[in-house]
């Protein structure tokens, strides 16, 4: 038996529905149930999204350009990872994620005092997290207690000589995976749980 045109069209109706894509801050997602929005304010994850799957560190060169200035950073779990995200205003900026035994100060080079079993280091190039008239824009810190699925703290490394610095404080090491978004433009470091 065929259906008709009218259940035919119903029924594609419902499969578009189903597959949809929706736009978020300038990226494409796939459509999924709305998620509660966490309270520091990182962008929501589908609890569909698979954990992060890669541990290799990131390298990320780009040449000219004026600084962007970072303006805060967030962070929120999700069912398989913890998410932090890095904002600034200007145009996407080169950074490195890798791999430390500990944390340290940009420019002084003194140890953070902050525990952890595994940390990774974000720096951002050309970045300052200040204005041009000295006044922080990135306030607060340096250490940001998170206390996330496998994220225990955020902290400011560094705002120095155009470079600024973004410790994650893990419980363990895991696997991670480093993505741009734009429209604001932002990186955003997934970490598994």
């Amino acid at each position: 038996m065929r259906p008709t045109r009218s259940l035919a069209a119903l029924l594609c109706l419902a499969v578009l529905c189903g597959c949809g894509t929706a736009r978020t801050g300038g990226t494409t997602a796939t459509a999924s149930p709305p998620t509660r929005a966490p309270t520091t304010g990182a962008p929501p994850a589908s609890p569909r999204e698979p954990a992060p799957t890669g541990t290799a560190e990131i390298d990320v060169e780009r040449t000219g350009g004026e600084a962007v200035i970072v303006y805060g950073v967030r962070y929120a779990t999700h069912p398989n990872f913890d998410r932090v995200v890095v904002d600034f205003k200007g145009e996407m900026p080169g950074y490195t994620v890798t791999w430390v035994d500990e944390l340290v100060e940009d420019g002084s080079g003194k140890p953070i005092d902050v525990e952890g079993g595994a940390y990774l280091q974000v720096t951002l190039t050309p970045a300052d997290a200040h204005t041009a008239k000295g006044k922080p824009t990135w306030t607060g810190g340096p250490i940001f207690q998170a206390d996330l699925g496998n994220v225990s703290s955020v902290v400011k490394t560094g705002d120095f000589e155009g470079r600024v610095g973004v410790g994650i404080v893990l419980d363990r090491r895991a696997a991670f995976d480093v993505t741009e978004q734009r429209r604001p433009n932002r990186v955003v470091i997934d970490v598994a749980h």
